[in-house]
């Protein structure tokens, strides 16, 4: 839902020089996910999947997305999803992702 009011914004308030995009991280280990049940085993699995791995501890390349984003250095981007998951989102359904592929 936010990639798609992410894409409206854009479009309407990019003639204001304002940009709007989206970072979408791996799952982080915030106060509200541990309270959720299941959390640690899709963090698990989610280590175990995603190409780079991932550290549901760890939001630090988050928030250097964020600060990408914040930046000059993406003054030309705007209406764009990131991906900082490790990777998973390129691996698709789980259980793709063969041992050793």
């Amino acid at each position: 839902g936010l990639a798609g009011i992410a894409l409206y914004l854009a479009r309407d308030l990019g003639p204001r020089g304002i940009r709007v995009n989206v970072v979408i991280p791996g799952p982080l280990s915030t106060p509200a996910a541990l309270g959720e049940s299941g959390f640690s085993a899709l963090a698990e699995r989610w280590k175990a999947e995603a190409p780079l791995g991932w550290d549901s501890d760890d939001p630090t390349s988050a928030a250097q997305a964020v600060c990408f984003f914040l930046s000059d250095w993406s003054r030309g981007i705007t209406g764009e999803e990131l991906h900082v998951d490790g990777g998973h989102h390129a691996v698709g359904a789980p259980g793709l992702m063969a041992a050793g592929d």
